[in-house]
């Protein structure tokens, strides 16, 4: 049987359907790219921190070397210029992560509608 949502009351209803879109899906790219962060000491693994604020989901690492073995980036001088991690990591893999979940959100609000 399908839910009753007054007139009134849809855009309560949606909104709250996409709050716990944001939230999830931020929650699944923590997820995510601490499972691909190559592992040393397990201390880039465990800097990673989600935070879901309204409709915004944020992901970040203060780790001081989580750009150069993230993105290729500002690489420290003992790299000698060349990107380089322990496990082959891909540079850019965040935001690989991040195209990857695009159909994966798609899906979970699927579900979200058709559970209420």
């Amino acid at each position: 049987m399908a839910r009753q949502i007054k007139l009134n009351q849809i855009g309560n209803h949606m909104q709250d359907q996409v709050l716990r879109l944001v939230r999830a899906t931020t929650l699944e790219w923590e997820a995510r790219v601490k499972v691909q962060t190559p592992v040393d000491t397990s201390r880039l693994r465990d800097g990673w921190e989600s935070r879901v604020q309204g409709f915004t989901g944020e992901v970040t690492n203060i780790v001081e070397y989580a750009e150069p073995v993230c993105y290729g980036t500002n690489l420290p001088s003992s790299w000698k210029g060349e990107y380089r991690t322990r496990q082959n990591t891909v540079p850019g893999f965040p935001d690989l992560i991040g195209k990857e979940l695009e159909s994966w959100a798609q899906q979970q609000y699927r579900k979200i509608l058709k559970s209420t």
